[in-house]
């Protein structure tokens, strides 16, 4: 059973809880992969960015990858190493922005790379930087059972398909990108390196690196890592490229907690806990996905004495986390504790109805036996009122 290591009643809520304990756990994991294939892993900043803990994640990984000009800025100035920049499309801005602060430069679209490859090489040399071109390619072979997150359905805006790939390949280009698993394991991905050696196989010998994408699961109990290594070790030995990953969610798997108060409960068709966490604003994949986040201590709805429903404090009558059962009834002041909070929560928070955001905070390595809790971040009506002009 997760244990969340802090006093929920020590913090004031609603507030994230990073552990950084857990963090180095799934470095650890991901740290033997790297050493097993000589594969390059990179933090996906899109599921997590707690620059907090950017000097510990940078222990192991080898660069951060970005989706935006202010992403790719945060990895150049806060993790120091290498930046990769992929993007569904490109202003000019973007270019002059990325082609000083970017390694690796990925488009999505050949119209987009020969417009912007000149003014990208231009402006990178006038800054003595050496800029990398990449292409983002769909394998049409998809693997994901929730179409939102499949960028390989049909009418996805995502990669260039084998038939619009051209013969022979520019030169400049010299890495390929892919991404199509989300929470997968090794055998997913075994299937779609198939698929790409058989729809790319033409431009894979004139490469440097292929980008594996996200959506691995590695640092899951139960990830098959024997075939993750396997494969990696196959493809670099038949194509001569170095292989990266961008697994988001595997860095910061159960590694963080959203703390929040229960601050009413109300009667309907059952009771119904009402809380200061709303989901839409702290946690919208839950909505998105969707999916019923866990709650320490909690069970299944009636495998424990009490069930009720649990809602957040928004006027949208759709905020609510699921219906959950406990051994005793819910009152205000209660404190619960939802897990798996660190990806793809923090960086998707809003302030829908001007809500309060969570705090964040850390427990740092070594300090969990103190119960110690640091605060690195408040909001308050300030950071509210700037993002609205």
């Amino acid at each position: 059973m997760i244990e969340c290591g802090f006093d929920p009643r020590s913090v004031d809520t609603p507030c994230f809880v990073v552990d950084e304990e857990r963090l180095a756990r799934n470095l650890a994991i991901l740290d033997q992969v790297k050493k097993q294939t000589g594969c390059k892993i990179l933090l996906a900043l899109k599921c997590f960015a707690m620059t907090a803990c950017f000097p510990l994640l940078a222990r192991v990984l080898d660069g951060v990858c970005a989706s935006s000009p202010h992403e790719a800025r945060l990895g150049r100035e806060e993790f120091g190493k290498e930046v990769h920049t992929f993007a569904a499309a490109y202003s000019r801005q973007d270019i002059l922005d990325l082609s000083g602060i970017t390694d690796h430069l990925v488009f999505n679209s050949f119209g987009q790379f020969h417009r912007f490859r000149d003014l990208a090489n231009e402006t990178a040399a006038a800054q003595g930087r050496d800029l990398t071109f990449g292409i983002r390619i769909n394998p049409e072979h998809s693997e994901g059972t929730v179409p939102i997150y499949d960028p390989c359905a049909p009418g996805s805006r995502l990669g260039v398909r084998p038939s619009e790939f051209p013969d022979p390949l520019s030169r400049d280009i010299r890495g390929l990108h892919w991404h199509n698993l989300c929470e997968q394991d090794a055998d997913c991905l075994e299937r779609t390196v198939k698929a790409v050696e058989s729809k790319f196989s033409t431009c894979l010998p004139h490469l440097d690196y292929v980008n594996f994408g996200g959506g691995h699961h590695i640092t899951r109990p139960g990830y098959d890592l024997d075939l993750l290594s396997r494969i990696i070790l196959g493809f670099q030995d038949r194509w001569d490229v170095d292989v990266f990953l961008e697994p988001g969610e595997a860095v910061a798997l159960d590694a963080g907690f959203l703390a929040a108060t229960v601050l009413d409960v109300v009667p309907a068709d059952m009771d119904i806990a009402i809380m200061d966490v709303s989901v839409p604003a702290h946690m919208p994949d839950v909505i998105e996905m969707p999916f019923r986040p866990d709650i320490l201590g909690a069970g299944k709805p009636g495998e424990k004495a009490y069930t009720c429903r649990i809602g957040g404090p928004s006027c949208l009558a759709g905020d609510v986390a699921g219906e959950y059962s406990f051994d005793a009834p819910l009152t205000p002041g209660d404190r619960l504790v939802f897990t798996d909070m660190a990806i793809y929560s923090m960086v998707k928070t809003n302030t829908f109805n001007g809500i309060q955001l969570p705090a964040i905070a850390r427990i740092p390595a070594g300090q969990k036996e103190t119960g110690r809790v640091e605060i690195i971040t408040r909001f308050g009506y300030e950071d509210f009122k700037q993002r609205l002009g």
